[in-house]
């Protein structure tokens, strides 16, 4: 299927692994000129290279920190006028709430909520003039079903999800989409990150605590990045005008509900 977006710029965001990068090569090998930015210089140097050569398009990189108005400020420069956004930011720590003092909740509300409203807030007026934009906010599952350990992500992303409930109904007639993707248990360093703190609590070795996590989703797996991207691709394309303001699981069957 042709998605109809060669040509098309996009800004993804935390683009040097994982789910970020996943996306980001999805869209490049649609013929999408993609800025990948992410903090460290040497891996989303490395990601744009290998995403550059796989996907035979030339990619745009910058690093910045996303979370910041000037690391927000470089990102933009790099790509003033995308017509794809990927919103995407590394989640706050997993924990008990009673250890989170009111930095670690503004902390996870700048990187988790408030960045993903400044940077659609800073494009979405030129894709309204320009009839098209896709805009994507990479959440968490944890929004359908809340995770535990994960609060301060169980928050600052529901806030996320119910601003844009509101204005993607006030877009999409414009031809501006705002969809959410909320990512299941996918074989990225934040997973680990996770079933270690899970390990560590129940005292399991890491493995034994991998493999029970896995045993746990209905796929019998972990999600791989790529197919992660191949899911955002397709929200993104010209195919997909008519999903607006929606919250897609890609879980593996995970969620346990109907609706």
């Amino acid at each position: 299927m042709d998605l109809g977006i060669a040509g098309r710029k996009a800004l993804v965001c935390a683009s040097s692994r994982g789910l970020g990068r996943g996306c980001a090569a999805a869209l490049a090998r649609e013929g999408v000129e993609v800025t990948l930015c992410a903090r460290t210089e040497a891996d989303v140097a490395r990601a744009a290279a290998e995403i550059a050569r796989e996907s035979g398009r030339e990619t745009t990189w910058v690093a910045c920190d996303i979370t910041t108005p000037d690391g927000r400020a470089q990102a933009l420069a790099a790509c003033p006028q995308p017509d794809i956004l990927v919103n995407n930011a590394g989640g706050p720590p997993p924990g008990d709430f009673r250890d989170w003092d009111r930095a670690a909740w503004i902390a996870a509300l700048d990187a988790n909520m408030l960045t993903p409203i400044e940077l659609i807030r800073a494009t979405i007026d030129g894709m309204i003039a320009r009839k098209f934009g896709r805009i994507v906010n990479i959440t968490s599952s944890a929004v359908k079903a809340p995770i535990p350990i994960l609060g301060l992500s169980n928050g600052a992303r529901s806030g996320l999800t119910g601003f844009v409930a509101g204005l993607a109904r006030k877009v999409v007639a414009s031809n501006v989409t705002i969809n959410n993707l909320l990512p299941g248990a996918f074989d990225t360093d934040r997973l680990r990150s996770t079933i270690e703190v899970e390990a560590a609590k129940s005292g399991r070795p890491f493995e034994e605590a991998r493999r029970r996590r896995m045993g746990s989703v209905p796929a019998g797996r972990f999600g791989e990045p790529g197919e992660f991207g191949a899911v955002c691709a397709f929200v993104c394309s010209v195919h997909a005008g008519y999903i607006a303001g929606q919250n897609i699981l890609v879980d593996g069957g995970n969620y346990p509900g109907t609706f």
